[in-house]
């Protein structure tokens, strides 16, 4: 699943290529990629004549914000991908949802396992009230707002496992599986301790490392494992520089032990029996 750092690198690629080109009109290819109250048969005439004058991100989710007023909201999920193309290229075989913008260019949401979502979210209604899953939401781990006193707080309450409390959005916006497991490894921490027996100097650790895990991996555009791509259908770099994730059976790169990897409430966890006891 996109994470993070790859919904912030398309966010930034949407940004530069799409911000002020007329919206001419859109296509719903598959009905239950848009979510309600909008309906397919009305996409198009809704979002004719307008433009996007923004484009935010709330931990996985991109939001568009239309010039006229209202917003569009994107949820990547699984597969989901953004790809700015020709209007005359070919369409992928899993195409859900195209955008037309003037100039001959368009943007299609292409989603092969069809758990992604896009939203219309009308002036008149809150944006929190349509697109639901963004008031569940906790801090941004790059904004001022990502308190080290509040992450402790709620790690020391918690009798899960650091791994799965770190994948709970409510805690942090926007890690997931991939992310997680580089933070406990920078971190030094096991992924099945208990939160709530960490030390403060091992809280301490978590939040720095979640900063720097996160801007590393945008600085290198993202990670690249299964189907991300950006809104170029450029791969991401920061496979390559992974520390534990998707390296089972391959030698640390710190103590060349072996990466190893077991599952967690039904989510893999990969880690460094040495490094991270």
């Amino acid at each position: 699943m996109p994470e993070l750092p790859e919904v912030e690198t398309v966010r930034r690629g949407l940004n530069q290529l799409t911000l002020g080109r007329k919206i001419k009109g859109g296509e719903v290819l598959l009905a239950r990629s848009l979510a309600p109250p909008l309906s397919a048969t009305d996409f198009d005439r809704t979002i004719a004549e307008t433009e996007i004058s923004l484009w935010q991100r709330r931990g996985k989710y991109l939001l568009a914000k239309i010039s006229a007023g209202g917003w569009l909201g994107v949820h990547l999920r699984m597969s989901g991908q953004l790809l700015w193309v020709e209007t005359a290229e070919p369409l992928q075989k899993h195409t859900r949802i195209r955008i037309f913008f003037a100039g001959d260019r368009e943007l299609r949401f292409v989603d092969t396992r069809t758990f992604g979502k896009v939203w219309w979210v009308a002036p008149e209604s809150e944006l929190n009230e349509v697109i639901t899953g963004l008031q569940k939401l906790g801090p941004e781990p790059l904004s001022s707002d990502f308190s080290e006193l509040e992450l402790a707080k709620k790690i020391q309450k918690s009798r899960r496992c650091i791994k799965t409390l770190l994948l709970d959005q409510s805690l942090v916006a926007g890690i997931g599986n991939i992310y997680a497991d580089e933070v406990l490894f920078e971190s030094q921490i096991a992924p099945t301790t208990i939160a709530a027996e960490l030390n403060s100097e091992q809280i301490e650790k978590i939040h720095a490392s979640i900063i720097k895990v996160l801007q590393t991996a945008i600085d290198l555009g993202g990670t690249s494992f299964s189907s991300f791509l950006n809104v170029s259908g450029v791969n991401g770099n920061y496979g390559g520089s992974a520390w534990v994730y998707g390296r089972n059976g391959k030698a640390c790169k710190v103590c060349q032990s072996k990466i190893e990897k077991i599952k967690l409430n039904g989510r893999s966890a990969h880690f460094c029996p040495q490094c991270q006891r």
